[in-house]
């Protein structure tokens, strides 16, 4: 209900970025610039000063992101409220999670969710750890799964799963016939990792720390966005990788892979984070909670 204009404005000026609004907003670039400068010549003022590949917003900007910000809120409430007022649980569920979540833990929540309200229509964003929590807090996504503690204060965070991340290689490795592997063991070997923003690579890292082994010390041969991906050059011997026991069921029935637990285990929680707001719709508590009981009862 709320005018478009100021959507695309409180997204970029959210982002600074003109072309990561418009993948936030499911637009193109020059439709946001358009809608941009729509509101620029409403207010007869410019709101982003831009240079050197940069923008910024100008006091102007910053007196209509604060507006922005209270308009968009109290628009959104008064659609929910009154939507709500039917007693359905129906419209549409803006989820985000990261790959791990999105692709072995996350489908049969999804379905089973679909089946019991089947006037929701749930989207589903996947991105590492870092940018769907970023989008949960930008109001982009109602509720995000991230494999990291959640960084943001603005965020609530539940524990909603256990994982555990064991050390991955080719059944033809050297370090396939070994019962533990340590820290230190691992760094003698070239790895291959996710993308930094990852929660995956994150918790590993923290977990050679406390080892004592730098992060910046490991032989990463190659950095990766995908499970699939990693999976796949593990199999070829290129390296090792340390990924989530649940995402390897199949390759280890299989035996194209070998997984080899870490010493010390490295168990890490799987979070669920939303908006720390005092007003949150039925559709977002209900699937918050539904699915706080499917994964935490897997």
């Amino acid at each position: 209900m709320a005018d478009r204009r100021l959507q695309v404005f409180h997204a970029v000026a959210k982002h600074l970025s003109f072309t990561k609004a418009a993948e936030a907003l499911f637009m193109t670039q020059p439709a946001v610039t358009f809608q941009i400068k729509q509101l620029e010549e409403h207010f007869n003022t410019r709101l982003f000063e831009r240079g050197h590949g940069r923008i910024g917003l100008t006091p102007a900007g910053e007196l209509v992101l604060d507006y922005a910000e209270r308009i968009l809120s109290l628009s959104g409430e008064l659609d929910l409220r009154v939507k709500e007022m039917t007693g359905e649980i129906a419209g549409l569920l803006m989820i985000g999670a990261s790959m791990t979540v999105a692709e072995f833990l996350l489908p049969q929540v999804l379905g089973d969710f679909k089946s019991q309200y089947p006037k929701v229509q749930p989207r589903l964003v996947v991105g590492n750890s870092e940018s769907v929590e970023m989008r949960v807090a930008e109001h982009t996504l109602d509720v995000g799964f991230i494999e990291a503690p959640a960084h943001l204060p603005a965020l609530a965070s539940e524990i909603c799963a256990e994982d555990e991340l064991q050390a991955l290689c080719a059944p033809d490795h050297a370090l396939a016939h070994t019962k533990q592997a340590d820290a230190a063991l691992l760094a003698s070997y070239p790895m291959i990792c996710r993308e930094p923003g990852s929660g995956t690579r994150e918790v590993a890292d923290l977990w050679f720390e406390k080892q004592g082994i730098k992060a910046s010390s490991l032989n990463v041969v190659m950095e990766l966005g995908s499970p699939e991906a990693i999976k796949g050059l593990v199999r070829t011997g290129l390296g090792i990788a340390l990924m989530s026991r649940a995402t390897v069921g199949k390759e280890l029935q299989l035996g194209h892979l070998v997984a080899v637990p870490l010493s010390p285990p490295l168990v890490r929680t799987l979070s669920m984070v939303y908006p720390r707001e005092r007003f949150r719709s039925r559709l977002v508590d209900a699937f918050i909670a539904f699915a706080g009981s499917r994964l935490g009862s897997g």
